[in-house]
């Protein structure tokens, strides 16, 4: 009852958990993050793995924010550059070869 009184009268620190932007989803915050340097065929490598990210743009690095999906054996991995979304891919865990549950 006192922690409800107290939202209501704005004198909690609690707060709404929101997703801000530029952040789409949770997985945008919850996740595991890489930087790598895109190439001139707008590529990054990242454990001998090559993945193509179209939208990059040319020698600048992006920000890989990595989701492992357990059950399912898959990571998404969302490409970030400077606050703006740049797209996803899912890959497997075996071939990510980052982290081992």
């Amino acid at each position: 009852i006192r922690f409800q009184r107290a939202i209501r009268e704005k004198r909690s620190l609690f707060r709404e958990f929101r997703i801000r932007p530029p952040f789409k989803s949770v997985k945008d915050i919850f996740c595991l993050r890489v930087d790598r340097m895109v190439n001139s065929y707008r590529k990054i490598s990242i454990n001998n793995l090559e993945l193509k990210v179209p939208k990059a743009p040319l020698h600048e690095r992006i920000q890989l924010r990595i989701v492992p999906d357990k059950e399912s054996g898959l990571s998404e991995v969302r490409f970030w550059h400077e606050d703006e979304f740049l797209g996803t891919q899912k890959v497997k865990n075996s071939e990510l070869n980052l982290v081992h549950f």
